[in-house]
Protein backbone atom coordinates (compact mmCIF):
# COMPACT_ATOMS: atom_id res chain seq x y z
CA UNK A 1 0.00 0.00 0.00
CA UNK A 2 2.83 2.38 0.82
CA UNK A 3 4.46 1.67 -2.51
CA UNK A 4 1.15 2.34 -4.27
CA UNK A 5 0.77 5.70 -2.51
CA UNK A 6 4.35 6.67 -3.33
CA UNK A 7 3.74 5.68 -6.94
CA UNK A 8 0.57 7.78 -7.06
CA UNK A 9 2.51 10.78 -5.73
CA UNK A 10 5.18 10.39 -8.41
CA UNK A 11 2.47 10.14 -11.06
CA UNK A 12 0.94 13.40 -9.83
CA UNK A 13 4.31 15.15 -10.15
CA UNK A 14 4.83 13.58 -13.57
CA UNK A 15 1.38 14.66 -14.73
CA UNK A 16 2.26 18.24 -13.82
CA UNK A 17 5.51 17.95 -15.74
CA UNK A 18 3.60 16.51 -18.71
CA UNK A 19 1.27 19.52 -18.77
CA UNK A 20 4.24 21.87 -18.61
CA UNK A 21 6.06 20.01 -21.37
CA UNK A 22 3.07 20.15 -23.69
CA UNK A 23 2.65 23.87 -23.12
CA UNK A 24 6.25 25.04 -23.22
CA UNK A 25 8.03 22.47 -25.39
CA UNK A 26 10.61 21.56 -22.74
CA UNK A 27 13.90 20.06 -23.78
CA UNK A 28 14.44 16.36 -24.31
CA UNK A 29 16.56 16.27 -21.15
CA UNK A 30 13.60 17.51 -19.13
CA UNK A 31 11.27 15.00 -20.77
CA UNK A 32 13.68 12.17 -20.06
CA UNK A 33 13.91 13.25 -16.42
CA UNK A 34 10.12 13.37 -16.11
CA UNK A 35 9.75 9.95 -17.75
CA UNK A 36 12.36 8.43 -15.43
CA UNK A 37 10.49 9.88 -12.46
CA UNK A 38 7.47 7.87 -13.60
CA UNK A 39 9.68 4.82 -14.05
CA UNK A 40 7.42 2.80 -16.31
CA UNK A 41 5.78 2.61 -19.72
CA UNK A 42 2.82 0.31 -20.35
CA UNK A 43 2.36 -0.93 -23.91
CA UNK A 44 -0.25 -3.27 -25.36
CA UNK A 45 -0.54 -5.52 -28.41
CA UNK A 46 3.12 -5.41 -29.48
CA UNK A 47 4.23 -8.95 -30.43
CA UNK A 48 8.01 -9.15 -30.59
CA UNK A 49 7.97 -10.73 -34.05
CA UNK A 50 5.83 -7.95 -35.58
CA UNK A 51 7.79 -5.16 -37.28
CA UNK A 52 10.84 -5.90 -35.17
CA UNK A 53 9.09 -4.76 -31.98
CA UNK A 54 11.08 -7.09 -29.73
CA UNK A 55 14.34 -5.37 -30.60
CA UNK A 56 12.70 -1.92 -30.62
CA UNK A 57 11.49 -2.38 -27.05
CA UNK A 58 14.87 -3.63 -25.87
CA UNK A 59 16.63 -0.71 -27.56
CA UNK A 60 14.30 1.76 -25.83
CA UNK A 61 15.03 0.22 -22.43
CA UNK A 62 18.77 0.28 -23.11
CA UNK A 63 18.65 3.93 -24.18
CA UNK A 64 16.58 4.99 -21.17
CA UNK A 65 17.58 2.78 -18.22
CA UNK A 66 15.27 3.14 -15.27
CA UNK A 67 12.10 3.01 -17.35
CA UNK A 68 10.54 -0.45 -17.17
CA UNK A 69 8.31 -1.57 -20.04
CA UNK A 70 5.16 -3.36 -18.92
CA UNK A 71 3.89 -5.30 -21.95
CA UNK A 72 0.17 -6.11 -21.91
CA UNK A 73 -1.41 -8.82 -24.09
CA UNK A 74 1.07 -8.87 -27.01
CA UNK A 75 -1.35 -10.78 -29.26
CA UNK A 76 -4.31 -8.40 -28.82
CA UNK A 77 -5.94 -6.62 -31.76
CA UNK A 78 -6.69 -2.96 -32.31
CA UNK A 79 -10.21 -3.20 -30.88
CA UNK A 80 -8.78 -4.81 -27.73
CA UNK A 81 -6.42 -1.88 -27.28
CA UNK A 82 -9.27 0.61 -27.43
CA UNK A 83 -11.29 -1.44 -24.96
CA UNK A 84 -8.32 -1.51 -22.59
CA UNK A 85 -8.30 2.30 -22.48
CA UNK A 86 -12.05 2.40 -21.86
CA UNK A 87 -11.88 -0.22 -19.13
CA UNK A 88 -9.11 1.57 -17.25
CA UNK A 89 -10.17 5.21 -17.37
CA UNK A 90 -10.02 5.53 -13.59
CA UNK A 91 -7.21 3.05 -13.05
CA UNK A 92 -3.55 4.08 -12.81
CA UNK A 93 -2.46 0.49 -12.25
CA UNK A 94 -0.55 -1.94 -14.48
CA UNK A 95 -3.54 -2.85 -16.68
CA UNK A 96 -3.93 0.70 -18.03
CA UNK A 97 -2.08 1.19 -21.34
CA UNK A 98 -0.13 4.38 -21.89
CA UNK A 99 0.19 3.99 -25.66
CA UNK A 100 -1.53 2.14 -28.48
CA UNK A 101 -0.57 0.93 -31.94
CA UNK A 102 -3.75 0.41 -33.99
CA UNK A 103 -5.16 0.33 -37.49
CA UNK A 104 -5.82 3.68 -39.17
CA UNK A 105 -9.59 3.53 -38.78
CA UNK A 106 -9.31 3.50 -34.98
CA UNK A 107 -7.55 6.88 -34.79
CA UNK A 108 -10.39 9.25 -35.67
CA UNK A 109 -12.93 7.31 -33.62
CA UNK A 110 -10.66 7.20 -30.57
CA UNK A 111 -10.14 10.95 -30.89
CA UNK A 112 -13.88 11.58 -31.21
CA UNK A 113 -14.51 9.44 -28.13
CA UNK A 114 -11.94 11.36 -26.07
CA UNK A 115 -9.73 8.31 -25.55
CA UNK A 116 -6.42 9.75 -26.77
CA UNK A 117 -4.44 12.92 -26.16
CA UNK A 118 -2.45 15.13 -28.56
CA UNK A 119 1.33 15.16 -28.73
CA UNK A 120 3.52 16.21 -31.65
CA UNK A 121 6.93 14.55 -31.76
CA UNK A 122 9.99 16.58 -32.66
CA UNK A 123 10.11 14.99 -36.14
CA UNK A 124 6.46 15.90 -36.77
CA UNK A 125 7.09 17.79 -39.99
CA UNK A 126 8.64 14.73 -41.66
CA UNK A 127 5.47 12.65 -41.19
CA UNK A 128 3.25 12.92 -44.31
CA UNK A 129 0.19 15.10 -43.71
CA UNK A 130 -2.08 12.39 -45.10
CA UNK A 131 -0.91 10.00 -42.38
CA UNK A 132 -1.46 12.11 -39.28
CA UNK A 133 -4.10 14.04 -37.39
CA UNK A 134 -3.46 17.77 -37.83
CA UNK A 135 -3.88 18.37 -34.10
CA UNK A 136 -1.49 15.57 -33.12
CA UNK A 137 -3.95 13.09 -31.63
CA UNK A 138 -2.68 10.22 -33.79
CA UNK A 139 0.00 9.71 -36.41
CA UNK A 140 1.10 6.98 -38.77
CA UNK A 141 3.96 4.84 -37.54
CA UNK A 142 4.73 2.29 -40.25
CA UNK A 143 3.14 0.94 -43.38
CA UNK A 144 3.24 -1.72 -46.00
CA UNK A 145 2.69 -1.27 -49.72
CA UNK A 146 0.88 -3.61 -52.05
CA UNK A 147 3.49 -5.51 -54.01
CA UNK A 148 4.01 -8.51 -56.24
CA UNK A 149 5.62 -11.65 -54.82
CA UNK A 150 7.03 -13.77 -57.63
CA UNK A 151 7.97 -17.44 -57.60
CA UNK A 152 11.08 -17.29 -59.79
CA UNK A 153 11.11 -21.02 -60.43
CA UNK A 154 8.04 -20.44 -62.59
CA UNK A 155 8.18 -16.77 -63.64
CA UNK A 156 11.51 -15.95 -65.29
CA UNK A 157 10.80 -12.29 -66.13
CA UNK A 158 9.16 -10.41 -63.30
CA UNK A 159 6.35 -7.91 -63.98
CA UNK A 160 7.27 -4.33 -63.10
CA UNK A 161 3.79 -2.83 -63.09
CA UNK A 162 0.08 -3.56 -62.88
CA UNK A 163 -0.04 -3.03 -66.63
CA UNK A 164 2.50 -5.83 -67.09
CA UNK A 165 0.22 -8.32 -65.40
CA UNK A 166 -2.04 -8.23 -68.46
CA UNK A 167 0.71 -9.73 -70.64
CA UNK A 168 0.29 -13.23 -72.03
CA UNK A 169 3.53 -14.16 -70.23
CA UNK A 170 1.53 -14.31 -67.01
CA UNK A 171 -1.27 -16.67 -67.98
CA UNK A 172 -2.73 -18.52 -64.98
CA UNK A 173 -0.31 -16.71 -62.68
CA UNK A 174 -1.80 -13.71 -60.83
CA UNK A 175 -3.62 -14.12 -57.52
CA UNK A 176 -4.82 -12.00 -54.61
CA UNK A 177 -4.22 -12.60 -50.91
CA UNK A 178 -7.81 -12.98 -49.81
CA UNK A 179 -11.29 -12.57 -51.22
CA UNK A 180 -12.26 -9.08 -52.51
CA UNK A 181 -15.73 -9.59 -51.07
CA UNK A 182 -14.40 -9.78 -47.52
CA UNK A 183 -10.65 -9.13 -47.30
CA UNK A 184 -9.30 -5.59 -46.90
CA UNK A 185 -6.00 -6.75 -48.37
CA UNK A 186 -7.69 -7.94 -51.56
CA UNK A 187 -10.05 -4.95 -51.71
CA UNK A 188 -7.15 -2.51 -51.59
CA UNK A 189 -5.37 -4.54 -54.26
CA UNK A 190 -8.34 -4.01 -56.57
CA UNK A 191 -8.31 -0.32 -55.66
CA UNK A 192 -4.58 -0.10 -56.43
CA UNK A 193 -5.10 -1.72 -59.81
CA UNK A 194 -7.78 0.85 -60.56
CA UNK A 195 -5.47 3.76 -59.76
CA UNK A 196 -2.85 2.27 -62.07
CA UNK A 197 -5.19 2.80 -65.01
CA UNK A 198 -5.22 6.56 -64.46
CA UNK A 199 -8.47 6.70 -62.48
CA UNK A 200 -8.73 9.12 -59.58
CA UNK A 201 -9.61 8.08 -56.03
CA UNK A 202 -13.34 8.40 -56.70
CA UNK A 203 -13.19 6.16 -59.77
CA UNK A 204 -10.52 3.69 -58.62
CA UNK A 205 -12.91 1.05 -57.31
CA UNK A 206 -14.85 0.83 -60.57
CA UNK A 207 -11.65 0.93 -62.63
CA UNK A 208 -10.16 -1.80 -60.46
CA UNK A 209 -13.17 -4.05 -60.95
CA UNK A 210 -12.91 -3.54 -64.71
CA UNK A 211 -9.17 -4.26 -64.54
CA UNK A 212 -9.73 -7.61 -62.82
CA UNK A 213 -12.57 -8.43 -65.18
CA UNK A 214 -10.12 -7.99 -68.07
CA UNK A 215 -7.37 -9.88 -66.22
CA UNK A 216 -9.77 -12.77 -65.63
CA UNK A 217 -11.00 -12.79 -69.23
CA UNK A 218 -7.38 -12.82 -70.43
CA UNK A 219 -6.82 -16.00 -68.42
CA UNK A 220 -4.18 -14.43 -66.18
CA UNK A 221 -6.16 -14.29 -62.93
CA UNK A 222 -6.08 -17.29 -60.61
CA UNK A 223 -9.08 -17.28 -58.21
CA UNK A 224 -7.13 -18.87 -55.35
CA UNK A 225 -6.10 -17.26 -52.06
CA UNK A 226 -2.37 -16.62 -52.50
CA UNK A 227 -1.06 -18.05 -49.25
CA UNK A 228 2.59 -19.03 -48.84
CA UNK A 229 1.86 -22.70 -49.57
CA UNK A 230 0.03 -21.89 -52.81
CA UNK A 231 2.93 -19.66 -53.90
CA UNK A 232 5.56 -22.30 -53.12
CA UNK A 233 3.58 -25.03 -54.90
CA UNK A 234 3.27 -22.88 -58.02
CA UNK A 235 -0.52 -22.56 -57.88
CA UNK A 236 -0.28 -18.77 -57.52
CA UNK A 237 3.17 -17.85 -58.87
CA UNK A 238 2.46 -14.10 -58.70
CA UNK A 239 0.86 -13.01 -55.43
CA UNK A 240 -0.39 -9.51 -54.66
CA UNK A 241 0.06 -8.76 -50.97
CA UNK A 242 1.51 -6.29 -48.48
CA UNK A 243 5.27 -6.15 -48.85
CA UNK A 244 6.00 -7.09 -45.23
CA UNK A 245 3.98 -10.30 -45.63
CA UNK A 246 5.82 -11.15 -48.82
CA UNK A 247 9.22 -10.36 -47.31
CA UNK A 248 8.46 -12.62 -44.36
CA UNK A 249 7.36 -15.35 -46.81
CA UNK A 250 10.65 -14.93 -48.67
CA UNK A 251 12.56 -15.56 -45.46
CA UNK A 252 10.40 -18.60 -44.78
CA UNK A 253 11.08 -20.06 -48.22
CA UNK A 254 14.84 -19.75 -47.58
CA UNK A 255 15.54 -19.88 -51.31
CA UNK A 256 13.18 -22.76 -52.10
CA UNK A 257 11.65 -21.40 -54.20
CA UNK A 258 13.59 -18.27 -55.07
CA UNK A 259 11.15 -15.46 -54.36
CA UNK A 260 11.31 -11.87 -55.59
CA UNK A 261 9.27 -8.91 -54.32
CA UNK A 262 8.46 -6.09 -56.75
CA UNK A 263 6.79 -2.79 -55.86
CA UNK A 264 4.80 -1.87 -58.98
CA UNK A 265 5.89 1.29 -60.73
CA UNK A 266 2.46 2.54 -61.74
CA UNK A 267 0.43 2.40 -58.50
CA UNK A 268 1.78 2.15 -54.96
CA UNK A 269 -0.86 1.93 -52.24
CA UNK A 270 0.15 2.06 -48.60
CA UNK A 271 -1.71 0.59 -45.63
CA UNK A 272 -0.74 2.38 -42.44
CA UNK A 273 -0.91 1.73 -38.71
CA UNK A 274 -0.97 4.58 -36.20
CA UNK A 275 0.35 5.48 -32.74
CA UNK A 276 -1.46 7.41 -30.04
CA UNK A 277 -1.19 8.18 -26.34
CA UNK A 278 -4.07 7.27 -24.05
CA UNK A 279 -5.98 10.23 -22.65
CA UNK A 280 -5.78 8.40 -19.32
CA UNK A 281 -2.12 7.36 -19.53
CA UNK A 282 -0.72 6.75 -16.02
CA UNK A 283 2.76 7.56 -17.37
CA UNK A 284 2.25 10.45 -19.82
CA UNK A 285 5.89 11.52 -19.96
CA UNK A 286 7.13 7.98 -20.56
CA UNK A 287 4.50 7.74 -23.30
CA UNK A 288 5.79 10.91 -24.95
CA UNK A 289 9.39 9.74 -24.64
CA UNK A 290 8.37 6.44 -26.26
CA UNK A 291 6.87 8.38 -29.14
CA UNK A 292 10.01 10.49 -29.47
CA UNK A 293 12.05 7.29 -29.66
CA UNK A 294 9.78 5.59 -32.19
CA UNK A 295 9.86 8.61 -34.48
CA UNK A 296 13.59 9.19 -34.14
CA UNK A 297 15.87 7.87 -36.88
CA UNK A 298 16.87 4.99 -34.59
CA UNK A 299 13.31 3.94 -33.81
CA UNK A 300 12.20 4.20 -37.41
CA UNK A 301 15.09 2.02 -38.58
CA UNK A 302 14.12 -0.54 -35.93
CA UNK A 303 10.78 -1.01 -37.65
CA UNK A 304 12.45 -1.15 -41.04
CA UNK A 305 14.68 -3.99 -39.84
CA UNK A 306 11.41 -5.82 -39.15
CA UNK A 307 10.26 -5.22 -42.77
CA UNK A 308 7.69 -2.56 -41.87
CA UNK A 309 8.38 0.70 -43.66
CA UNK A 310 8.54 3.52 -41.12
CA UNK A 311 6.35 6.50 -41.86
CA UNK A 312 9.46 8.68 -42.26
CA UNK A 313 11.01 6.30 -44.80
CA UNK A 314 11.16 8.82 -47.65
CA UNK A 315 12.77 11.42 -45.41
CA UNK A 316 15.32 8.90 -44.12
CA UNK A 317 16.30 7.71 -47.58
CA UNK A 318 16.49 11.25 -48.95
CA UNK A 319 18.97 12.12 -46.22
CA UNK A 320 21.05 8.95 -46.52
CA UNK A 321 20.01 7.65 -43.09
CA UNK A 322 19.13 4.08 -44.10
CA UNK A 323 22.02 1.58 -43.88
CA UNK A 324 22.75 -0.16 -47.15
CA UNK A 325 22.25 -3.57 -45.55
CA UNK A 326 18.62 -2.70 -44.76
CA UNK A 327 18.03 -1.34 -48.25
CA UNK A 328 19.51 -4.48 -49.79
CA UNK A 329 16.94 -6.60 -47.95
CA UNK A 330 14.06 -4.60 -49.43
CA UNK A 331 12.65 -3.84 -52.88
CA UNK A 332 14.11 -0.75 -54.57
CA UNK A 333 13.40 2.44 -52.63
CA UNK A 334 12.37 4.62 -55.57
CA UNK A 335 8.89 3.16 -55.97
CA UNK A 336 8.17 3.55 -52.25
CA UNK A 337 8.50 7.30 -52.79
CA UNK A 338 5.33 7.07 -54.90
CA UNK A 339 3.26 5.59 -52.08
CA UNK A 340 -0.30 6.91 -51.78
CA UNK A 341 -2.12 6.75 -48.44
CA UNK A 342 -5.87 6.49 -49.14
CA UNK A 343 -8.05 8.34 -46.66
CA UNK A 344 -10.51 6.45 -44.51
CA UNK A 345 -13.34 7.85 -46.59
CA UNK A 346 -11.71 6.59 -49.78
CA UNK A 347 -11.07 3.17 -48.25
CA UNK A 348 -14.62 2.82 -46.98
CA UNK A 349 -16.10 3.82 -50.32
CA UNK A 350 -13.86 1.36 -52.17
CA UNK A 351 -14.74 -1.43 -49.76
CA UNK A 352 -18.47 -0.89 -50.22
CA UNK A 353 -18.27 -0.89 -54.00
CA UNK A 354 -15.71 -3.64 -54.56
CA UNK A 355 -17.13 -6.10 -52.03
CA UNK A 356 -20.67 -5.73 -53.37
CA UNK A 357 -19.85 -5.71 -57.11
CA UNK A 358 -17.03 -8.25 -57.42
CA UNK A 359 -19.38 -11.14 -58.20
CA UNK A 360 -21.33 -9.12 -60.77
CA UNK A 361 -18.40 -7.49 -62.56
CA UNK A 362 -15.56 -10.02 -62.26
CA UNK A 363 -17.44 -13.20 -61.34
CA UNK A 364 -14.41 -15.11 -60.11
CA UNK A 365 -15.10 -16.77 -56.76
CA UNK A 366 -11.93 -17.07 -54.68
CA UNK A 367 -11.16 -20.60 -53.50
Amino acid sequence: MKMKNAFAASVSVAALLATTFAASAQSMDELVAAAKAEGQLTTIALPHTWCGYGKVIEAFKAKYPGIAVNELNPDAGSADEIEAIKANKGNAGPQAPDVIDVGLSFGPTAKADGLIQPYKVSTWDTIPDSAKDAEGYWYGDYYGVLSFGINKSIISTSPASWADLMKADYANAVALAGDPRTSNNAIMSVYAAGLSTGADAAGAADAGLQYFKALNEAGNFVPVDAEASAIAQGTTPIAVNWDYNLLAARDGFAGNPEFEIIVPSDSVIAGVYIQAISAYAPHPNAAKLWMEYLYSDEGQLGWLAGYCHPIRFNDLTANGKVPQALLDALPAAENYAKAVFPTLEEQNAAKAQISSQWDVVVGAAIQ
